[in-house]
């Protein structure tokens, strides 16, 4: 399905004169981070380059991912922490605070969950889907972030169909 909607939002995005470039997480080799240190001092695998360079060129991300255990599959935060490293989406202030390196960038996180998208917005209250938007996306500077929630996704065709439509609009609008 995430494949599905991420070609839907691309197709969007083209037909409306935008170039796209697509990172498939679940197909890039990385290593996880092990130590503070190493996500401090150290570098993004060579293999994540590619990614990094997407990243910096893009004005606007998209983020789709599977709810899994209540927040995104470890290999998505995996990625996160490897290529939003300091001295690439991260930088200090004079003063000695963090600043985010990505401004000028916004982002749309699309989320998908076997649960109605209600229950995880109000009973659970969303809580994975604020933590990337407060914590990583808009610490580095990307904003603004908007969302879509996508629940119940093993319904039928039509409800497919009606997503698959929302994205592609979502991408002619580049939001």
């Amino acid at each position: 399905m995430l494949h599905a909607l991420a070609a839907s939002y691309a197709k969007g995005a083209e037909a409306a004169g935008r170039e796209v470039r697509v990172i498939d997480v679940a197909r890039l080799d990385f290593p996880l981070l092990r130590t503070q240190e190493d996500w401090r001092a150290g570098k993004a695998p060579a293999s994540l380059a590619p990614a990094q360079e997407a990243i910096a060129w893009a004005e606007h991300l998209v983020i789709l991912y599977p709810l899994w255990l209540g927040t995104m599959p470890a290999l998505v935060k995996g990625f996160l922490e490897q290529v939003l490293r300091p001295g690439f989406a991260l930088g200090e202030s004079e003063k000695g605070l963090p600043r985010g390196l990505l401004a000028g960038r916004s982002a749309r996180v699309v989320i998908t969950m076997g649960m109605p998208a209600l229950v995880y917005r109000w009973f659970f209250r969303a809580h994975s889907l604020k933590s990337l938007e407060r914590n990583i996306l808009r610490f580095c500077g990307i904003g603004p972030v908007r969302e879509t929630l996508l629940g119940t996704v093993e319904g039928g065709a039509a409800r497919r169909e009606k997503w698959l439509a929302q994205l592609a609009e979502l991408g002619r609008a580049g939001k």
